[in-house]
């Protein structure tokens, strides 16, 4: 429906916006509705979320309206701690849960035979239709949006499992605080600007260097009216930072031949959060929550 009302006017669609995120806050983790944690049922919501996005790029290709449909990921590039085998095994099971499940599928048509291994291994694995793989394989996307916020850092396995602990992705690796991070601590996440380089890279070399563009990108800061200054403008030269230093390494990787071809900020104006209301504050003009002006 929204093809047809919109499609002579709207050339570029995407899909999804971070399909993990239902995934891993309403069936890995208490914080959206079921709110449940039962890793067969997020796989199964994953998957599905994958069918869904392949059937709607399927229907779009056959209205032929001369515009592209892609999706957008939220791509947390896995950084083992170190060259131990055990910890580039843990980063790369991590890649593989939170990464590769959408954008292996969702570029290449395929799902990586490791990922499907791991899910054997633990009869995690959904149910699966006879046509799905030629859907998956045919409807691929023309396009990538990334949003990037924070790297994910992990290590092996050290801490223990309670026996009555559902199975959930950290079942197969540990977190790890790098002691050079830099935090946001409004938010509680690492500011890491080459996380974007290594992203742009990544796809260059892995995924077809389909075309990209940087669908999000942003900090979140709380308490902003201390800053306020006598004209009512907001000295955020911390948040003029993160740009600055995130966009060089941005420019570093399309110098390098990755097909980036735009760049989106979260976000224009202060928007409400899911988890955090107004709190954590984006947006390039603040929003006064008095007044609303």
């Amino acid at each position: 429906t929204a093809f047809r009302l919109f499609g002579d006017r709207v050339k570029y669609w995407t899909t999804f916006n971070e399909p993990i995120v239902p995934v891993e806050m309403g069936y890995l983790n208490h914080y959206h509705y079921p709110a449940i944690v039962d890793m067969k049922r997020a796989v199964v919501v994953a998957y599905h979320s994958m069918l869904a996005s392949a059937l709607a790029i399927k229907n779009y290709r056959t209205l032929k309206q001369d515009g592209k449909i892609g999706i957008i990921l939220n791509l947390t590039p896995s950084y083992p701690r170190s060259d131990e085998e055990a910890d580039v095994r843990a980063a790369h099971i991590a890649d593989l849960f939170f990464n590769r499940s959408f954008l292996d599928p969702s570029v290449l048509g395929e799902y990586p035979d490791d990922l499907i291994q791991i899910l054997k291994e633990h009869e995690l694995l959904p149910k699966v239709e006879q046509t799905d793989d030629n859907l998956i394989k045919e409807n691929t996307v023309d396009f990538l949006g990334v949003n990037y916020y924070q790297p994910r850092r992990v290590k092996k396995k050290e801490t223990e499992i309670e026996p009555d602990a559902k199975l959930t992705p950290e079942h197969f690796f540990d977190h790890y605080e790098w002691p050079e991070r830099r935090m946001n601590p409004y938010r509680g996440w690492e500011i890491y600007e080459k996380g974007l380089y290594d992203i742009a890279i990544n796809i260059k070399e892995n995924y077809q260097n389909i075309p990209w563009y940087v669908a999000e990108n942003g900090m979140g800061v709380a308490d902003e009216e201390r800053f306020i200054d006598e004209n009512g403008m907001i000295q955020d030269d911390y948040r003029i930072e993160f740009y600055e230093e995130h966009l060089k390494w941005l420019h570093k990787g399309i110098e390098e031949g990755s097909n980036c071809f735009g760049y989106h900020v979260w976000t224009f104006i202060d928007n409400w959060s899911w988890l955090n209301a107004y709190k954590n504050r984006y947006g390039f003009y603040r929003l006064d929550l008095d007044s609303q002006k």
